[in-house]
């Protein structure tokens, strides 16, 4: 927060308080950004945690108990560690989440360029819905000239009307996850089956269908 680096100036904390009024979601990412690979598992745990500490004392309220693991990274260990204490985790494997979805690994695919990447997010939106899958995309930044991780206006609005106009459900994960608690706690799915999609503050969603009450 507050601070430029290689991918330019990252969010201040009028922004943070701007997504979090509009009804966002905050959850956690670490709080040094390392990878699962290149630490203990039990110092990864550690920063984990004080990663999810930070955003409560920095918002006064708790994050949402969902994780993204940095870069993508995750071993077995830190799947089930991390897992064990948190809502969902999210990895940068890509494709779709369902008709199972084991909520301590979640796919997601990169929404990352500008309009050169419409046809490729259309098609993911339209196999989302024919699937009746749960998609989710995740990129790093959104302005005009994007880092090599984020995406142009025009892309994430491309994104967001082409899904308004098939039969899928924008909505923040943790909106998702909620509506997965009537799930038995015997459920052989891992933890699984789906609703819908909007957030991370990014973009999230999920089609209407099967196993879906």
């Amino acid at each position: 927060m507050n601070k430029v680096n290689d991918l330019g100036e990252q969010f201040h904390r009028e922004d943070l308080d701007a997504v979090l009024s509009d009804g966002h979601e905050l959850a956690s990412h670490t709080f040094s950004h390392i990878s699962c690979r290149s630490v203990s598992a039990a110092t990864f745990l550690e920063d984990v945690q004080k990663g999810r500490q930070a955003i409560e004392e920095l918002t006064g309220r708790p994050d949402s108990g969902n994780f993204a693991f940095p870069f993508g990274d995750f071993t077995l260990n830190a799947k089930r560690l991390v897992g064990a204490a948190a809502v969902s985790c999210r990895s940068t494997w890509k494709g779709f989440n369902g008709p199972s979805v084991d909520l301590n690994l979640l796919r997601a695919n990169s929404l990352y360029g500008g309009r050169e990447e419409c046809a490729l997010v259309r098609k993911l939106i339209l196999d989302n819905e024919r699937k009746k899958s749960w998609l989710i995309f995740y990129s790093h930044d959104v302005q005009d000239t994007p880092s090599r991780f984020g995406c142009a206006p025009a892309l994430l609005e491309f994104a967001v009307s082409c899904a308004l106009q098939t039969s899928t459900l924008i909505l923040t994960v943790a909106e998702v996850v909620a509506s997965l608690t009537h799930l038995p706690d015997n459920s052989p799915i891992a933890r699984a089956i789906f609703p819908q999609d909007r957030g991370e503050g990014l973009l999230l969603e999920r089609s209407r269908g099967t196993n879906q009450e």
